[in-house]
Order: C-alpha cells, then sequence, then structure tokens
C-alpha cells in the first residue's frame, strides 16, 4: 500500500495523495505517525473559518500526533531513533526575548505551527524539528499519547493555576480539556473537585478522573473556591468561572469562545481582586510537565477516544467532531 496524505487544498476542498516521506535535514527528525487526533481547529481549517494568519493552504492538518522516530538528520543524537515521541507545534524562532524567557506560544518572530501553516501529522510520516521532540517510555501507549497535546494545553493551565494541597479547585467545562483538566488538579490533591458542565451524561466520567461533585451550570453554583481552570469556551463560561471564585481567587481562560461573549467584569475583578491568566497553546514546561504526569500514569486519555478511523475517512471523521453528538469523543485518525 502506497503511503498517503491528506490534503486541504482550500476551505472544504480536501484529497487523498500519495506520500513521500521527506528525509531529516540538518536538526530535524523523520517520525513514523501512529495516530493523530481531530478537535475543533481542525474543523475549523476544513470550513474556512480559522483566523486569518493562522493558516496557511494547501495543507495537511494535524497538529495532535503520536509516533516513533524513523531517522535523524546531521546533529540529532542517532539514539533518538526507534523511540516513542510526541512533539510540540509552535515553530518557534528560539531567539526572541519571549522564546528564551520560555514563552515559545509567544514568539514575536510571527506565527508557525505544525498542521496549521507547516505540514501536520494527517499522512504516513512527519518531518519537524528534532528540538520539538518530547520522548515517551518504551511502554507508552501511543494511541493514548496522540491526545497528549491538548493535555499539554490544560498543563500550562494547571501550572498557571498554582494548585496547591487542600484546596477548592474546580473545572468548568467536560469536553477533552476538561476531562483532562481534572486529572492535572486531581494529581495535587484538593480539598475538593467540582465539575460545572452543561451535559450530566459527562459526571461518571468526571467522577472517574477524580471529581467529587458535579453540577451543570442550570443549578444553583457555590462560590469560595481558590482555583478555576475554564476549558469549555462558551458564551458565558468565563463568567460562570468567575463566579465561583472566593475573593483572591486564581482563574485560568483556557477557551475561546466566539465573537460576542459576555466579558468578565472588571469592577468585580477589582474589588473581588481576582487573578486572571489565560493559556494558548503549550510552551515547552508545559509538554514536560505533561510527559511526565502521562508517563507516571496519573492521566488517562483512553476513556476519551470515542472513534478510530482510517486516514481515508477524513471527510467523515471532521463530520463526526462537528456532529454534536454526546457519544462523540475524540476522534483519531490512524495512517
Amino acid at each position: 500500500m502506497t503511503p498517503a496524505a491528506v490534503v486541504v487544498e482550500a476551505p472544504g476542498e480536501h484529497r487523498l495523495t500519495d506520500h513521500t516521506p521527506r528525509e531529516p535535514g540538518p536538526g530535524e527528525a523523520l517520525v513514523r505517525v501512529h495516530a493523530v487526533g481531530i478537535c475543533g481547529s481542525d474543523r475549523e481549517v476544513y470550513q474556512g473559518n480559522r483566523p486569518e494568519g493562522y493558516v496557511r493552504y494547501p495543507l495537511t492538518p494535524g497538529h495532535e500526533w503520536s509516533g516513533t522516530v524513523q531517522a535523524v538528520g546531521a546533529g540529532v543524537p542517532a539514539s533518538l531513533i526507534g523511540r516513542k515521541v510526541v512533539g510540540e507545534g509552535f515553530r518557534n524562532c528560539q531567539v526572541c526575548d519571549r522564546c528564551h524567557a520560555g514563552e515559545t506560544t509567544l514568539c514575536t518572530a510571527g506565527y508557525e505551527e505544525t498542521g496549521f501553516t507547516e505540514p501536520g501529522a494527517m499522512a504516513a510520516t512527519l518531518t519537524l524539528p528534532a528540538r520539538l521532540l518530547h520522548v515517551l517510555p518504551d511502554g507508552a501507549d501511543l494511541t493514548a499519547a496522540a491526545l497528549l497535546e491538548p493535555a499539554a494545553c490544560v498543563a500550562a493551565a494547571a501550572l498557571k493555576a498554582g494548585a496547591r494541597p487542600g484546596e477548592r479547585v474546580a473545572v468548568v467545562g467536560t469536553g477533552t480539556l476538561g476531562m483532562f483538566a481534572v486529572q492535572f488538579l486531581r494529581a495535587v490533591s484538593p480539598a475538593e473537585l467540582l465539575v460545572v458542565g452543561t451535559r450530566r451524561d459527562r459526571e461518571a466520567l468526571s467522577r472517574r478522573f477524580g471529581a467529587t461533585a458535579f453540577l451543570t451550570k442550570d443549578q444553583e453554583l457555590p462560590d469560595g473556591f481558590d482555583v478555576v481552570v475554564e476549558t469549555a469556551g462558551s458564551a458565558d463560561a468565563a463568567r460562570t468561572a468567575a463566579g465561583l471564585l472566593r475573593r483572591g481567587g486564581r482563574l485560568v481562560l483556557t477557551g475561546i469562545p466566539a465573537p460576542g461573549a459576555d466579558g468578565l467584569d472588571p469592577t468585580d475583578l477589582v474589588v473581588r481582586q481576582l487573578e486572571v491568566h489565560t493559556v494558548f497553546g503549550a510552551p515547552p514546561d508545559a509538554w514536560a510537565h505533561t510527559v511526565r504526569v502521562f508517563a507516571a500514569g496519573l492521566l488517562d486519555p483512553v476513556p476519551l477516544v470515542t472513534h478510530e478511523l482510517p486516514l481515508e475517512e477524513f471527510a467523515q471523521a471532521i463530520e463526526l467532531v462537528g456532529s454534536g453528538d454526546p457519544k462523540v469523543g475524540k476522534v483519531l485518525l490512524r495512517p
């Protein structure tokens, strides 16, 4: 069978093409892709509603992936060959002040990211800078590891939240990011871990991952929480999350709502002296933290996967992701 790749020529137009691996140049690695996840931003790429400057057509999508190193270029340790890996998406410049500070998602050289402006992992192989790779244990489940990119984004939020043992913490949102947030926060031994969502059917999974309580947004919500991580991205999610906090509490926003969402009340922020952080992508320290937590067995992505499809069924996978069907969780493609 000839190796294949998905190419999105333009919004709404894609084709499956033959794929020839690109030999790694100096500082690069060639990875055989095991699995690649599909998220809402991939659907944006296909539909053509990703913000200008954050996509470049024609494009092979795929920024959530796992695989095995097949070859390396000059200057890359040969010991990487055969290792299971995941990889950062942001192609940062490494020399600007933000990159030197470790804030690679804020690189001042401009936005470049695997699967959006650079070829992604919806192909048999992916060639990328080896410095972006994170090595997994030899016994790692590569299907589970394909979800470590969204997990790393949540790890960035968890690190910014700085939750400490015994604090009261909450998560707003019950999608993939929300379920990862529950697992990261559970690992710090909170006194209470509340999950707030819109779907009652997510309660069992939330509790499986460590939630001590589950409420829907239409119920009366408590307050007094030390830390809240918001992952929903809905129009009122930020306000809902802020309302859960005690005075001086810490809020981390990760969801990106559509224009016109309810903003946070600046008077409320000042009077209650709330500490607000936001996250866009995952810098290297968040990736390293994710891989450590995953290797320690404290992160279980497998229950989030509901569909695994061959690369040829890209169109069906995109439809599943946007279907709104509560039975659809994480969708993976298997090159």
